[in-house]
């Protein structure tokens, strides 16, 4: 049996694209390592981390202002706004005379009062029978610290009045049958 060497030219040639394939591999796996770094930098990771928290203060508070005009809307969608009812009324200026219209103040929502337990507990329950809500959304809506919020959501998921979704993070709650019964029960309306 007689082997055929190849030509010492095919011979360097395999070797030379061996070697260059080689080097080749290392210099990606070292490129590879140096741009990987930067993921696992703690600087550019609690960067995004606070670009996250911004990005879900800014959702909750759109959230919070969709709900309010939804509010605002449904409440006030019969009734005709008084000054613009004045100026309806008052006849056509002239050619000759300039318009002047004067800018209204839109009526700021008044803040909530300073209220006990019960009266704050009874307006979170009207809040979130409108829709879920997370103790984020619930401590912009009402105005109030994140610890009074975390206690408050605490003691009303403690006493059965909403059930807390234990699936998503933050966590959402929601109004039980037992926490439409005490709405019920309530004698003057949730002012949502």
């Amino acid at each position: 049996m007689i082997i055929e060497i190849p030509e010492p030219q095919v011979i360097g040639a395999v070797i030379l694209a061996f070697v260059v394939g080689v080097f080749g591999m290392i210099v990606y796996s070292k490129i590879k390592v140096l741009t990987g770094n930067k993921t696992q930098d703690p600087a550019y990771l609690s960067r995004l981390e606070y670009y996250e928290r911004q990005l879900i203060d800014m959702k909750i508070r759109m959230d919070a202002l969709d709900l309010e005009n939804h509010e605002f809307e449904t409440h006030n969608s019969d009734k005709v706004d008084p000054v613009f009812e004045k100026k309806m009324e008052k006849p056509a200026p002239k050619d000759s005379e300039e318009v002047k219209l004067e800018p209204t103040k839109p009526n700021p929502k008044p803040r909530m009062p300073n209220m006990g337990f019960e009266g704050v507990a009874e307006h979170v329950l009207g809040l979130i029978t409108v829709k879920e809500m997370t103790s984020r959304d619930i401590q912009v809506t009402i105005g109030r610290s994140r610890e009074h919020t975390s206690r408050l959501m605490k003691r009303l998921f403690e006493e059965g009045y909403v059930e807390r979704n234990n699936k998503v993070r933050p966590f959402t709650y929601q109004i039980t049958e037992k926490g439409k019964s005490k709405l019920a029960n309530q004698e003057q309306p949730i002012p949502v």
